[in-house]
């Protein structure tokens, strides 16, 4: 019982962590693409910053899996957090030598190297921070809790993220941008600071990890295909290379060719974070009571048109109520879907490690997408069309195919879920897809809701 409370009590601290690390995510992580822009970062350097920070932080997680056979989760969690704080105080002494001359022509190699430390040391902390949590919260109620979670945290956010764009926009105005940026930097600094120390606070349970159940990712990668875990590992890190192929350059298009303020590009982006946080609850309950692979499939299906959509129209209005509104829905599901399948396909002796090869294969995706992304951005030009739109199509097609060919192959691993979800759930995805892509929609979904109906029917 006592044991029970003081879990009870690491939830609801680790609700107020999250809220600081909220601060970090609003007034650093949002702007670092507009501060490499004011940095004068070619595409081609966006693109390899989101790249590079991908792989390294997915790299540093295999390390830090390892750590957690040698020591305490806590030990290992709050010196990562540290360190990731002081990685936007380093961020904070770049812009002030760029403002003094001294690095202004390095300034955005520098920015790439300090932003990979950055993404380093949260890489070490993060099975970690998984395996720590999934003892903390009851099987049973971890839709529910992080859903609330993710609520809570996104929320302020984007209280914080707006509130930044209005900063940023005035010290624009008065020619002292980059000081702005300092001031949101150091900001992110806090907030991590804070987190750190709410981490501290956190009651560990007692959890024996076996060094007995510890594998090597090449035995890992060899087995991937033939078990269920595996291909949803591949699933998500092919999602997250379609993804990133796109995913850097929303901000450059908004603020480069489409001349957005900042208030206005933290709209459109705070959108797809406002309808996220308004569908978390109901998917949060949609998958404790169907299953995580039923996120999966409606999230997978619904994030394939939120980045073709943007190639109809660049008013910001429109973006809000169509791609963004897509894309909070739908990557609300997914990401639900895929972090608490993670929970339910993994014992607890083997979570760590298996987060941790789960991470580098999406840190490979998010590696390769960008840095295809990148070279495609720089180097094509198709006539007078905006090279960025038709990377955006590619990216909505890429993701359609992908979860085409391997959601129907990925079984639900809970035995306490509805197994056959009423159709007309997939069809709620239905209704928000715009009508010239209705027929497109209606040939995915079906083809994922039989195909997975089959699969079941083989296995039941």
């Amino acid at each position: 019982m006592e044991e029970e409370k003081l879990k009870e009590k690491s939830l609801k601290l680790s609700i107020k962590e999250g809220s600081a690390t909220a601060l970090m995510s609003g007034a650093g992580e949002s702007y670092i693409i507009p501060y490499a822009l004011a940095l004068n970062a070619s595409n081609f350097q966006i693109g390899f910053m989101t790249s590079f920070v991908g792989l390294f932080s997915a790299l540093s997680q295999i390390f830090g899996s390892k750590l957690v056979y040698k020591h305490k989760r806590k030990k290992i969690i709050i010196p990562a957090v540290f360190f990731q704080a002081t990685s936007w105080i380093l961020i904070v002494l770049l812009t002030l030598l760029t403002i003094k001359g001294y690095v202004s022509v390095y300034a955005p190699l520098i920015l790439v190297i300090l932003y990979s430390l950055y993404g380093i040391s949260g890489g070490v902390g993060g099975p970690a921070w998984f395996s720590l949590m999934g003892d903390l919260v009851h099987e049973k109620k971890r839709g529910d809790y992080f859903s609330k979670r993710n609520k809570i945290v996104g929320f302020i956010t984007m209280i914080v993220t707006l509130i930044s764009a209005i900063f940023l926009d005035y010290t624009k105005e008065l020619g002292f941008v980059l000081f702005g940026f300092i001031i949101l930097f150091l900001i992110a600094a806090i907030g991590r600071y804070i987190s750190a120390f709410l981490l501290s606070r956190h009651y560990e349970p007692n959890s024996k990890i076996e060094k007995e159940s510890y594998f090597g990712f090449v035995q890992f990668i060899k087995n991937a295909p033939k078990n269920n875990f595996g291909k949803f590992v591949i699933y998500v890190g092919l999602i997250n290379l379609a993804t990133n192929f796109a995913g850097p350059f929303f901000a450059v298009y908004m603020l480069k060719d489409l001349h957005y303020s900042y208030l206005w590009f933290i709209l459109v982006n705070l959108s797809g974070t406002l309808f996220t946080i308004i569908a978390m609850p109901f998917w949060g309950k949609i998958g404790d009571k169907y299953g995580n692979r039923r996120l999966l499939q409606i999230g997978g299906v619904i994030i394939t048109f939120s980045p073709i959509l943007w190639i109809v129209s660049g008013n910001p209005i429109y973006l809000i109520f169509s791609g963004q509104l897509l894309s909070g829905i739908g990557w609300a599901a997914f990401n639900l879907g895929a972090s608490n399948f993670i929970y339910d396909a993994v014992t607890p002796q083997r979570r760590a490690i298996c987060v941790a090869y789960f991470t580098l294969i999406n840190g490979l995706g998010v590696f390769i997408g960008a840095s295809l992304g990148g070279i495609f951005a720089q180097f094509v030009q198709i006539g007078s069309i905006n090279t960025l739109l038709i990377i955006f199509l590619l990216s909505g097609l890429m993701r359609g195919i992908i979860s085409l060919i391997f959601l129907p192959k990925i079984k639900e691993v809970r035995k306490d879920y509805q197994p056959i979800l009423d159709i007309n759930l997939l069809s709620f995805a239905s209704f928000l897809t715009p009508r010239p892509f209705f027929s497109i929609f209606r040939g995915i979904r079906n083809t994922i809701i039989f195909a997975s109906l089959k699969k079941e029917n083989k296995t039941n």
